[in-house]
């Protein structure tokens, strides 16, 4: 067989392809050998010049921005959670609005709901920053031991105090239901709570022309709504200093210390005018009775209101204005704006307590109290 003519310059030939062996020895007019043609199927080599070795970061950053375009390399999907909290960001303001404005509607709701009594042309105007509120505790005597009320029946009366606010604070008097003054409907002398026997007006007028105070609004809660708001804040807590109890009442405190008192108990305390303490074996009366029990009826309020003040769960607040506004009477010029900046005021003070100076004296079989000068005007000084 005869072999093709061989030459180092000549390519093989075959069909449809030729291919191009470059002579080592046969430089291209520049002196440098000519690179071969690109193909279908071959990739054009680069010449590379070497460079600077590059830094950590800069090695960190290059394979991530490589994981990130590199052929064949998915980028990450957005988390949900990102997405999630961003949802949250901008609804939660929007949740935090509604949810106030259903408090609020709650609040009006409720503060619609309480009896209101017209005491125009009654009450003293306000002027200043200060207020005097009148706070009355009237007693319908239902669901009560029968001895405790002496006889009495229908709603009366049983606790009085005046309760000013000022802008640096707020300070409480309570007037003894006992106190011997003139009624303002009769004129005639008698016990200054048989003035609400001829209603609030009344009992108004009273209190204005023999304390000589102003009174600018008007609050009555029966004591019903008492329970119902200590239950609503978890019980108040009172310090004893002995076991004590009241038969008539119905106070039974079994330990001396801090005693946590659940709605009824904490009423009987209010209520009590009996009040028997245990001290070494024996039992003990206080002789004070009417004095006593206003003692520990502003203690109770004080306690009761801190613990409203401390609250900060809106259905705890809501649970202590319902359980209230069914018991509750206003005057018809108390808006619902100033009894929320009323309520505010409480709730951010501790308010003190002011014991209006008496003595004890008898009118005819009656055993009363009179004011005792010239002590009483000076505590009367601060809420004029």
């Amino acid at each position: 067989m005869a072999l093709p003519p061989s030459s180092d310059n000549q390519p093989p030939k075959g069909p449809g392809k030729q291919f191009f062996v470059p002579s080592p020895s046969a430089p291209s007019a520049k002196g440098q050998q000519p690179a071969p043609p690109r193909s279908a199927t071959q990739t054009p080599r680069k010449q590379t010049v070497p460079a600077a070795p590059a830094s950590r970061s800069t090695q960190v950053s290059k394979k991530s921005s490589a994981a990130r375009s590199s052929p064949g390399t998915k980028n990450p999907p957005t988390p949900k959670k990102s997405r999630t909290g961003l949802r949250w960001i901008i609804l939660l303001p929007i949740l935090v609005v509604v949810a106030l404005f259903g408090l609020l509607f709650k609040s009006y709701s409720t503060y619609n709901k309480i009896q209101r009594v017209d005491l125009a042309g009654v009450l003293d105007p306000v002027s200043g920053d200060s207020t005097n509120y009148l706070l009355v505790g009237s007693d319908s005597r239902e669901a009560f031991d029968p001895e405790g009320s002496s006889g009495v029946t229908g709603r009366r009366s049983d606790t009085l105090i005046v309760l000013r606010t000022t802008p640096t604070g707020s300070s409480m008097m309570s007037i003894p239901r006992d106190l011997w003054v003139t009624i303002a409907s009769t004129s005639k002398q008698g016990r200054i709570n048989g003035a609400y026997n001829d209603g609030p007006a009344n009992l108004v007028r009273t209190v204005q022309q023999n304390l000589n105070i102003p009174i600018n609004h008007y609050m009555e809660v029966g004591f019903g709504s008492f329970a119902g708001l200590v239950d609503a804040i978890g019980g108040v807590t009172i310090e004893f200093a002995n076991p004590a109890f009241d038969d008539k009442s119905g106070l039974v405190v079994d330990t001396a210390g801090p005693v946590t008192l659940d709605g009824t108990q904490a009423l009987a305390y209010a209520r009590s005018r009996n009040y028997t303490e245990v001290i070494d074996g024996r039992e003990v009366t206080e002789p004070t009775a009417d004095l006593g029990r206003q003692q520990r009826q502003q203690q109770f309020l004080r306690t009761a209101l801190k613990e409203v003040g401390a609250t900060r769960n809106p259905l705890t607040l809501l649970r202590v204005a319902d359980s209230m506004s069914s018991e509750l009477i206003i005057d018809s010029d108390l808006g619902f704006s100033e009894a929320l900046r009323f309520v505010r005021k409480l709730g951010s003070s501790d308010p003190a307590t002011v014991v209006l100076p008496t003595e004890g004296v008898r009118k005819g079989k009656a055993a009363v109290l009179v004011l005792l000068e010239p002590e009483a005007q000076v505590v009367l000084q601060e809420f004029r």
